[in-house]
């Protein structure tokens, strides 16, 4: 390889390098009440004059729904790295079986927990389907089982 073409080359890649996109940005997702709307949430309140202060909740509880999440977080982000995990504001409002506010906390990034999200996998019970019925079961026919109602078609 002569000289010539090494040095374009090697010019070639540092233009290419050079145009790989650098930009850092902060990007904050969720909804967050202001301060000023938290403080006028008080023990005893409804359900309804909470959503009227505080907007709809990011989440609710999906064992009780008695618990209503509003959560945001600021990531930072750089190309294809990994983002990065600036803040985290939480404030869970549990109410009682009346609708009335019982608790409120606060959580930030400081003092939540990070949760490590398992990869196993649990096994469901019923018919493990064999190699033709997973990839070629819904190709062309699905088979009927005869009962009454079909007449055994």
């Amino acid at each position: 390889m002569s000289t010539h073409n090494i040095v374009f080359s090697t010019l070639v890649g540092a233009l290419l390098l050079s145009s790989c996109s650098t930009d850092i940005f902060n990007q904050t997702e969720g909804n967050m009440p202001s301060k000023s709307d938290i403080m006028r949430i008080k023990q005893g309140m409804h359900q309804e004059e909470v959503r009227s202060i505080m907007g709809s909740p990011s989440a609710v509880s999906s064992l009780d729904h008695r618990t209503w999440i509003y959560m945001n977080s600021t990531m930072k982000r750089m190309a294809f790295f990994e983002p990065e995990e600036l803040d985290r504001n939480v404030i869970a409002i549990e109410f009682d079986h009346d609708g009335n506010v019982k608790n409120m906390t606060q959580l930030t990034k400081e003092n939540g927990k990070d949760i490590v999200v398992s990869k196993e996998q649990t096994p469901v019970m019923g018919n493990q389907p064999t190699f033709m019925e997973k990839y070629f079961g819904g190709v062309g026919y699905m088979p009927v089982q005869p009962t009454k109602e079909n007449d055994g078609l």
